[in-house]
C-alpha cells in the first residue's frame, strides 16, 4: 500500500512538467509565445530537417495545437465546401477522430480554409471556423458536446477574411471575438452549454486573438478590435479602458497583442502601431506613442544593403507596420517584421528604429515570421518554410542556425511560389508545422 501510495505521489508530481509539454492553444500554454523546455537543440542541422511522420491534410491557415498526447488541427475540403476538426495521435500521426460539417465561405477573402487554432482544456476542444461555426467536442472521442452558428445567431457582417481569432479559456467561461451586431464584438460563453454570459464593444471586428493582462491586482481582457485596442473585466465584459485605432482602409490587424511588464504594443499593416502603458495607480492605460508611416510601403529615398544584411535608412521611416506575425516585446524593446518583410528592432519608449535586417525571410509583401521565445533564444518559422535559431538584442539580429523544415504551398497564397502562413506548435520536444497539403511533426530534442 505504500509503495502504491509513493507511485501516485512519484506521478502526482510528474503532472505539470508533463502539461508544460504541451501546446493546447493559440502561441503556447500562456498565449505569450514562450517555450518552457530543456533538452532541445542548440543548433539545427543543415539542410532538409527529417520528419518523424506526415500527414496528409487538407488546406487551412490554423496553426495545431498539442495536447494530452494528440494533435488539433483544421483544414477545409473545397470540393464539398466543408471544414474539418482533426485529432492526431502525437507520436504516430495516426488519426483518432475528424469531425466535418457544412461551411460554405460564399464571398469570403482567402478561401485556403480555417484560421483560429484549437482550443484545448479539460477535455473539450473548441474550435471556430473561418465563418462562425463554432463547436465544444470531447477532446478524447470527438463527439460535440455544444455548437452555436455566430454568423446566423449575432447576424455578421462577415469581414472579408472571415473569423481569425482562436477561443479562449478563462474560468468557466470561453471568450471569442464574433463581431456581431451591435454590441456583440466580443461574447463570454459558458464553456460546458455554450450558452452566452456577456457581450460587449459596438465596433467592427478584427482578426486578433484576446489575451489576458494583471493590472491592479484583477484580470484585464485586452482585445484588438477593428476600431480600438481596450481592456475588459473578462468576469462581466464591463469596458475598463480604451484606445481608438481607426483604420485608415480597412481593420486587419491580425497579431496578438504584445505585452512586457506595463507595456502594451500591437501594430498593424494598414495602420502602424500603438504603444500604450498600463497605469501605476489607476485600472486605465496611458498613451505612449503612436505611429503611421505614409504608407505601409517604404517611404525612404534611398536604401543600401551592408554585407552583415543590415540596411541603411531614411529616418522618415522609423516605425513598424506588422502583418501576421506577433511582435516580441522584450528589456526595452520590439522585434518585428515590417510590412514587406523588413525585420526591425524600435526602441519601445520610443518607436524610433534601431537597426533593420532583410536576411530573415524574402522581401514581398506581407511576408511572415512567427517567433517563440524559448531561454535567451527565439525560435523563428518563416513564410519560406525556414525554421531558425535567433538572438535578438539591440545590437542586431544573430541567426544561430537556419535549415529547411517543410516546403511552402500555393493554396494560402497563389503567389510567390506559395507560402507557410501558419503558426507551428512546440510540444513534446518536438515542433509541429503544416501546409496546404501536410502536417508533420519533427523532433528537435537532443
Amino acid at each position: 500500500m505504500q509503495k502504491r501510495a509513493l507511485s501516485l505521489l512519484f506521478f502526482l508530481t510528474l503532472l505539470p512538467a508533463l502539461r508544460a509539454e504541451d501546446w493546447p492553444q493559440w502561441r503556447g500554454p500562456n498565449r505569450d509565445g514562450v517555450w518552457q523546455v530543456d533538452g532541445v537543440l542548440e543548433r539545427l542541422p543543415q539542410g532538409q530537417l527529417e520528419a518523424e511522420w506526415s500527414v496528409d491534410i487538407g488546406p487551412g491557415y490554423n496553426g495545431p495545437t498539442v495536447a494530452d498526447g494528440r494533435v488539433y488541427v483544421m483544414d477545409r475540403m473545397k470540393e464539398d465546401e466543408s471544414e474539418r476538426i482533426l485529432c492526431l495521435d502525437s507520436k504516430s500521426g495516426k488519426e483518432l477522430w475528424t469531425h466535418e460539417y457544412s461551411a460554405p465561405y460564399g464571398k469570403l477573402g482567402y478561401k485556403a480554409g480555417p484560421r483560429a487554432s484549437v482550443t484545448i482544456r479539460e477535455g473539450k476542444a473548441y474550435a471556430v471556423g473561418s465563418v462562425g461555426h463554432f463547436h465544444c467536442l470531447d477532446s478524447i472521442s470527438g463527439e460535440v458536446i455544444w455548437e452555436r452558428d455566430l454568423r446566423s445567431e449575432y447576424k455578421i457582417d462577415m469581414p472579408i477574411w472571415g473569423i481569425t481569432a482562436s477561443p479562449m479559456i478563462y474560468e468557466e467561461l470561453v471568450i471569442q471575438q464574433v463581431g456581431g451586431e451591435g454590441d456583440a464584438n466580443m461574447v463570454a460563453f459558458d464553456k460546458g452549454t455554450g450558452k452566452e454570459i456577456w457581450r460587449a464593444i459596438n465596433e467592427k471586428p478584427g482578426y486578433s486573438s484576446p489575451v489576458i493582462i494583471q493590472q491592479q491586482g484583477q484580470d484585464v481582457l485586452v482585445c484588438w478590435t477593428g476600431e480600438s485596442l481596450s481592456g475588459l473585466n473578462p468576469k462581466t465584459g464591463k469596458l475598463l479602458w480604451r484606445h481608438a485605432m481607426r483604420s485608415v482602409n480597412m481593420p486587419i490587424g491580425i497579431a496578438t497583442p504584445s505585452i512586457d511588464g506595463d507595456q502594451i504594443f500591437v501594430s498593424s499593416f494598414y495602420d502602424g502601431s500603438l504603444m500604450v502603458r498600463k497605469s501605476k495607480d489607476a485600472l486605465e492605460t496611458d498613451l505612449v506613442w503612436r505611429a503611421r508611416g505614409e504608407s505601409e510601403r517604404r517611404t525612404g529615398s534611398k536604401v543600401v544593403k551592408r554585407a552583415d544584411g543590415r540596411v541603411e535608412f531614411d529616418e522618415r521611416n522609423y516605425g513598424i507596420h506588422a502583418m501576421i506575425g506577433t511582435p516580441i516585446v522584450q528589456n526595452g524593446y520590439i522585434y518585428a517584421v515590417d510590412s514587406y518583410g523588413e525585420f526591425r528592432c524600435l526602441e519601445a519608449e520610443t518607436g524610433k528604429r534601431v537597426w533593420e535586417n532583410v536576411s530573415a525571410v524574402p522581401r514581398n509583401r506581407w511576408a511572415t515570421i512567427h517567433m517563440v521565445r524559448q531561454a535567451d533564444r527565439v525560435w523563428m518559422f518563416n513564410e519560406a518554410g525556414e525554421l531558425m535559431i535567433a538572438k535578438l538584442s539591440p545590437n542586431g539580429l544573430e541567426i544561430q542556425s537556419r535549415a529547411k523544415l517543410i516546403e511552402p504551398t500555393r493554396v494560402q497564397l497563389p503567389r510567390r511560389d506559395g507560402v507557410c502562413w501558419s503558426h507551428p506548435a512546440y510540444a513534446e520536444k518536438s515542433i509541429f508545422v503544416r501546409n496546404d497539403n501536410r502536417i508533420i511533426r519533427v523532433s528537435l530534442a537532443k
